[in-house]
């Protein structure tokens, strides 16, 4: 039986924007109107990763809750942690719109947003009124740089600075295709340096937080393993894999296929799971790998998980099927856990190549 976001949400939006679809979004949230999922989780689904506690390993990917305005609200539709973000130091307005298509025809979306942003000290301040009311619930904050910055390194360590005390990890995002040279940062010596910075920017505040870098899937083999090398020297505890893609499958046929920007949703699940489990090889399942891209499925979320991901991120998927996905996507992966013999996410990471 369709629920009430296919029946009136969703034929809805196709009458706006994608972009004003999203503003549309957080305002619902914000207001109260979309109900909360109450169900317990599945005790299969519980997880520890980072030294944190998931009550299950499905989480909200960076780019829905830019600004930290409705993290709790995401929570209560059932994830397991939200990852709040892209925020940059100072606010800026991102590219000229129109930024954001919806390919109806293909569950995706291309977005050159370029990292719209209100800036770090609201966002902080958001973070920190939140822990001030004793919320609960594991929140990432994922930062990143200003379009017009020359030093890279001093914008991802004012962000680590910013969130640091407020959030339970820290995502550096270093892969948007939406800001000139910002993946020219995922290249060896630049990401050396940058992953130094910032990890000497968390000894200086003596915290333990753990540190995220989220990359393309848009990567060869030899940058896969000189990522891999960097992170594992340097002391980063985890990657995302991965974000949005350039490359456009052939097979897409939305009229929206040729936009500019990043491509997310069902598109990217194949391309982002291969490189996910390039990373899990290369890594020698030495960090915890967040799977990301694509998912739409509690069997896409279980893909994920037997390539290497310890943990799960989606976003796209909510445009198309609305926020009773969450619930379905955690009912399915127990299903599939079940299934093949595993009592816990733990024992399924990284399944297939072992």
């Amino acid at each position: 039986m369709p629920d009430l976001y296919s029946l009136f949400a969703r034929p809805a939006l196709r009458f706006v924007s994608a972009e004003r679809g999203h503003q549309l979004a957080i305002a619902a949230l914000k207001a109260g109107v979309v109900p909360a999922d109450r169900s317990p989780d599945d005790p299969i689904l519980a997880t520890r990763v980072f030294d944190l506690g998931f009550p299950n390993p499905v989480g909200l990917a960076a780019g829905f809750d830019k600004d930290a305005e409705v993290i709790e609200e995401c929570l209560s539709l059932g994830f397991g942690f939200v990852e709040a973000g892209t925020v940059t130091p100072k606010p800026q307005p991102g590219n000229p719109r129109p930024r954001a298509f919806r390919l109806e025809e293909d569950e995706a979306v291309i977005n050159r947003y370029g990292f719209n942003s209100g800036g770090l000290d609201a966002f902080a301040a958001r973070l920190k009124a939140r822990l001030a009311r004793g919320s609960r619930g594991v929140l990432g904050a994922n930062v990143g740089k200003n379009k017009d910055t020359a030093d890279a390194a001093a914008d991802y360590v004012a962000g680590v600075e910013a969130v640091a005390p407020y959030a339970d990890y820290i995502v550096i995002n270093i892969s948007s295709p939406n800001t000139p040279g910002l993946r020219d940062l995922q290249a060896r010596g630049e990401m050396e340096r940058l992953a130094r910075a910032v990890v000497d920017a968390r000894s200086r505040l003596r915290s333990k937080l753990p540190l995220l870098v989220k990359v393309a899937p848009d990567l060869s083999e030899a940058e896969i393993e000189a990522i891999a090398g960097v992170v594992l020297a340097a002391g980063i505890d985890g990657l995302i894999v991965s974000n949005t893609t350039l490359v456009r499958p052939p097979d897409l046929r939305s009229p929206h296929r040729n936009e500019a920007g990043g491509l997310s949703g069902r598109p990217l699940m194949r391309l982002s799971t291969q490189c996910l489990a390039a990373f899990h090889r290369a890594t020698q399942g030495r960090i915890p790998l967040v799977g990301c891209g694509g998912i739409s499925s509690g069997a896409d979320a279980y893909r994920k998980i037997r390539a290497g991901a310890s943990l799960v991120q989606l976003y796209t998927a909510m445009v198309f099927q609305g926020p009773g996905i969450v619930g379905r996507i955690k009912r399915e992966l127990a299903d599939c856990l079940r299934a093949d013999g595993f009592t816990s996410v733990a024992q399924a990471v990284g399944a297939d190549l072992r």
